[in-house]
């Protein structure tokens, strides 16, 4: 039994020493900071963009027949009224001779028949010709002059036809690849030659939401001249195209599912270097007044598709030695933030903090709200501990020094 009492004080002891371990404190992350600053700035609101021909049709034939003529490099720029392709020109020549002909025997009767008609209107007047006779003279003459009226109809169709089988642009414009070849049949009303579409000036397209509608109306409506670099735009190889356009249209309605309406601007083309179909960007030149509060985009984290940053709060944590005791630290505040225009590494900052607020610059991906964060190798955060330990030996000066300092 005596053996039993020193087993237990063993356990006792034990326990008691395990109870007084303390956790091991959380390390902190070394982060750099920023102190977020306003300032002026000059940028462009950026819109994916498209250019767009502000006209375009599809060449195809009026009359059947086989090509015969091809009159055009492809690719080129053509006048309005240029001849592009010939249709079996000869079959439609023919056509309007013969339709031609037929009108000048029309014509002839019509003559005829008008001497006929007169010669027996005299007789019939002086009851020298039976009364049918006169009456078939007088049938005679109206139906020549329907006939008349009939080949000239025929011969103004076959005066078309023979103007249709030349196919010409129907304005200034690029003409691309043609799609028939000489000798090709080609059917009315479906096969399609060529494509044509204007090239100067040249159309860009891009959607905005419907809460900048308002703004773009102002724009195109408003009297005063705007300023030069209003709207530019972006080319694929990303060089700035080096006219500026103009608003030409806003739709007619919002899209209901997008909540969007597309504004088109135009641009001149004058060496038709813009061709349609162009992925380009809109640069509207933002016109606000005021500065702007930045930030470095590298301390903006995307959190399912919303916009964190990350506040420095001072706070206290006990000492690890003595959980009675505390020390401040500092707290990494996860903060949500809207975002504006992207500017070389900076990002505009809408809504969320303000000016003078500390944020984490680097190391944002090891946090999260309520990390304990080292700044001591943070160019911002030397000048606070320099500040904070002044203001420490400050208070620790005796009180006859600090008066005759003051």
């Amino acid at each position: 039994m005596r053996s039993v009492y020193p087993a237990l004080l063993s356990s006792c002891l034990l326990l008691a020493a395990c109870s007084q371990k303390q956790t091991p404190p959380v390390a902190a992350i070394a982060v750099n900071l920023f102190t977020a600053k306003t300032q002026k700035v000059f940028y462009f609101d950026k819109y994916p963009a498209t250019t767009v021909a502000l006209s375009q049709v599809d060449l195809r034939p009026q009359v059947q027949g086989y090509i015969t003529g091809i009159s055009f490099t492809e690719g080129d720029h053509v006048r309005k009224g240029q001849a592009l392709y010939e249709i079996d020109r000869q079959l439609y020549q023919e056509g309007y001779d013969q339709a031609k002909a037929n009108l000048d025997v029309a014509e002839g009767n019509l003559k005829q028949a008008q001497q006929d008609a007169d010669r027996y209107a005299y007789l019939n007047a002086n009851d020298a010709v039976a009364k049918q006779v006169y009456d078939h003279a007088v049938i005679s003459l109206e139906n020549g002059k329907k006939m008349v009226a009939a080949a000239q109809q025929t011969l103004k169709m076959a005066a078309t036809n023979f103007n249709y089988s030349i196919i010409s642009a129907p304005f200034d414009g690029t003409i691309g690849f043609s799609q028939v070849k000489l000798g090709n049949m080609v059917t009315v009303g479906q096969t399609v030659l060529n494509t044509i579409s204007t090239d100067d000036p040249m159309a860009v397209d891009f959607l905005i939401s419907e809460k900048q509608l308002a703004h773009f109306e102002e724009i195109k409506n408003s009297k005063q001249p705007a300023i030069d670099s209003l709207f530019t735009i972006s080319l694929p190889n990303d060089s700035i195209y080096p006219y500026t356009g103009k608003i030409s249209v806003i739709d007619r309605a919002v899209d209901p599912q997008t909540g969007t309406i597309r504004v088109r601007v135009v641009f001149p083309n004058p060496g038709y270097f813009l061709r349609p179909g162009v992925s380009c960007v809109m640069r509207v030149h933002n016109q606000e007044t005021g500065p702007r509060l930045l930030v470095p985009s590298k301390a903006v984290v995307e959190l399912m598709g919303e916009y964190f940053v990350y506040l420095v709060r001072d706070t206290v944590a006990a000492n690890p030695g003595d959980s009675t005791h505390t020390h401040p630290v500092k707290m990494a505040l996860q903060k949500k933030v809207q975002l504006g225009q992207t500017i070389a590494p900076n990002v505009i900052i809408k809504k969320g903090i303000r000016a003078n607020d500390q944020i984490v610059m680097d190391g944002v991906q090891s946090l999260h709200t309520g990390s304990i964060i080292d700044i001591s190798k943070s160019p911002e955060g030397s000048k606070d501990k320099k500040k904070g330990d002044a203001r420490q030996a400050e208070s620790s000066k005796p009180d006859s020094i600090r008066s005759k300092k003051n």
